[in-house]
């Protein structure tokens, strides 16, 4: 079948790219295989607690009051197919083939050395954790993409027109409604446009477009649950942070709040996280239930007493969990044993109980069986899980290289003064490290999403190639961007 002469083009240029860097060919090639590998170790999914809240969005799409319903509405536009392995291929796929256009973007637009660009996305591509992280049925392979796609069309050279900042509106709004943590990039994205100095019909294409499937999707929440919001957990998720220092014998709460206090000294309480889902938790968590609106209001009221009262825990604990625990070079069996057993490739079938409620109606053997018309059971498959399973003891991107990698992208920005656009791959990924363990807590597959911003911005700034002779590369942040033809 002949190809049209735009997707000819668009072959013929991604070929180009591959064939002018043998180390990126290189990495590709092995990110490819690994996947393969992968898919052919692992028949199926590998599931986590939350896939199964997923599928049932996927069955009959409703908003999730515990996490937002983006990922299960994506399920839901596979669910015809009933093939949970698509949804794994699929995401494999979506990744590599961001790595491939954050390579090209890189070396023609950002002007970065070719060989800078392939190390920028090789942990993209061959970190083990990350491509475990695909495999699972988890909404952050579909973030990734989302937001690394928005800012890497944000940052393209050439004027920010209002057609463009509407895709890329669009882009973050999906995110948003995908993880929560996608609605603060919305404003470094904002401060990004500010500082190139963009013509206002920009920042209105911008707004519409990130409010529009954020605004719908809160209407539709609060047509099901009574409350324009995103979900129903933002002050329980807030409570579980401050459980972790909490302390109700030196500080009387409202009595109205003190069902609220953690229990147990703070040195032997679960992690924060951990403490919303337990069975004689203060929250009164159910399986197969929400909370109600009173609980979550309770809830925030209580972490907002516990962070007045004792704002130097409060920022200990976050300095923890960001310094200590994501730049540490080994990992630890956080937020819980069996959460952290999640993230690494399995010798068995994960455990589960099938009869276990789930929010929404049915329990998760009708949930799974469903959407895929089957028992959803992961097959493992010789030798290709055992080969997965040594590279992961091997290959990973440690805490304390995504840390280096941060510290060089900030070395960057100052002494190198680069551009604005390196700055907003920077922050981002700042943020999006920061995030949990200021308003949640820490979770290792939170630190994925982050580090392609972090690998293109420290590329960006260290990486340039050097202008032509008698030239000067532009500083992008000094100057005004040109009157958008579209605008």
């Amino acid at each position: 079948m002949l190809l049209s002469p735009l997707a000819d083009r668009r072959v013929k240029a991604v070929a180009g790219s591959v064939k002018g860097n043998w180390l990126f060919a290189a990495v590709l090639l092995a990110g490819i295989v690994l996947r393969v590998i992968t898919m052919l170790g692992f028949r199926g999914v590998l599931w986590f607690n939350d896939s199964y809240d997923f599928l049932r969005i996927a069955d009959d799409p409703f908003p999730h009051p515990l996490r937002p319903s983006g990922y299960g509405l994506f399920l839901w536009v596979l669910k015809p197919f009933h093939s949970l392995a698509l949804v794994t291929l699929l995401q494999h796929a979506a990744i590599v083939g961001l790595a491939v256009v954050g390579y090209r973007m890189l070396v023609r637009d950002f002007e970065v050395r070719r060989t800078w660009a392939a190390l920028a996305v090789t942990p993209v591509l061959l970190d083990s954790y990350q491509i475990e992280l695909e495999h699972l049925l988890l909404s952050d392979t579909l973030f990734t993409v989302l937001v690394l796609g928005a800012m890497l069309l944000l940052a393209k050279p050439g004027a920010t027109g209002w057609r463009r900042a509407a895709l890329v509106g669009a882009l973050l709004g999906l995110a948003a409604v995908t993880r929560t943590v996608g609605l603060p990039l919305f404003m470094i994205v904002v401060l990004y446009l500010v500082v190139r100095r963009t013509k206002w019909p920009v920042y209105a294409a911008l707004a519409v477009t990130f409010v529009l499937p954020v605004g719908a999707y809160a209407t539709w929440f609060q047509q099901e649950h009574g409350r324009f919001q995103m979900t129903g957990v933002d002050g329980i998720f807030l409570w579980g942070r401050t459980a972790a220092f909490a302390d109700c014998d030196a500080h009387t709460p409202p009595p109205e709040l003190a069902s609220l206090c953690p229990y147990g000294a703070k040195e032997n309480r679960p992690s924060s996280s951990h403490q919303i889902w337990e069975a004689n938790s203060p929250t009164g968590w159910s399986n197969g239930k929400s909370f109600s609106e009173e609980t979550n209001e309770r809830a925030q009221r209580f972490a907002f007493w516990a962070i007045r009262n004792q704002p130097l825990d409060y920022v200990r604990v976050v300095s923890y969990d960001f310094f200590v625990r994501t730049f540490s070079w080994h990992r630890s069996q956080y937020p819980t044993i069996g959460t952290e057993a999640r993230y690494h490739f399995p010798t068995k079938p994960t455990a589960r109980k099938p009869d276990l409620p789930v929010l929404g109606g049915g329990d998760r053997r009708t949930v799974v069986y469903e959407y895929s018309h089957g028992t959803g059971r992961t097959h493992i498959v010789e030798p290709y899980a055992g080969l997965m399973r040594g590279y992961q003891e091997r290959v990973r991107v440690p805490g304390t290289v995504l840390g280096i990698v941060l510290l060089a992208g900030a070395a960057g920005i100052v002494w190198r003064r680069a551009r604005a656009r390196t700055a907003l791959f920077w922050t981002s990924g700042l943020a999006l490290l920061a995030i949990p363990p200021i308003t949640v807590d820490f979770d290792y597959r939170y630190m994925l999403p982050a580090l392609p911003f972090a690998c293109f911005a420290a590329a960006m700034a260290w990486g340039r190639r050097k202008p032509a002779e008698g030239g000067q590369a532009p500083v992008e942040a000094a100057e005004p961007e040109a009157q958008p033809a579209d605008a």
